[in-house]
């Protein structure tokens, strides 16, 4: 092994508003030690788990799923024991539904518009 993944990191043009997002759909909480006013962590203490990380990209021009000329570039895939449920709160949240599900998942665009998936057993 050469290293330990630190953070997974995403662009957006209000770091703060997606973090709080991602924290109310993951349960991270927010590093305030980490974070400045273009760069916002959530997630646990440093070597204990994998953090993400949000950075300032005023100029970010959001995937368009399922659009090859707007490619998603990653997504992040999130286990939900109830699929209706968390459903709901992602969307109350700010998430909107995108095309695209499976028979274990559905596919959501955060509120900067990075796609995400609920996924469930």
């Amino acid at each position: 092994m050469i290293g330990q993944l630190r953070s997974t990191v995403i662009d957006c043009p209000d770091p703060r508003t997606l973090a709080a997002f991602y924290s109310e759909l993951l349960g991270l909480p927010l590093i305030e030690e980490d974070c400045a006013d273009d760069w916002v962590v959530l997630g646990g203490r440093a070597g204990h788990q994998p953090r993400l990380a949000f950075q300032y990209a005023p100029n970010l021009r959001p995937p368009s799923w399922p659009d090859p000329e707007r490619p998603q570039q990653f997504h992040l895939d999130v286990t939900v024991d109830d699929i209706e449920t968390a459903e709901k709160a992602v969307l109350a949240l700010g998430a909107r539904r995108l095309p695209g599900e499976g028979e274990g998942w559905r596919v959501y665009a955060d509120p900067a518009g990075h796609p995400f998936c609920l996924c469930w057993d």
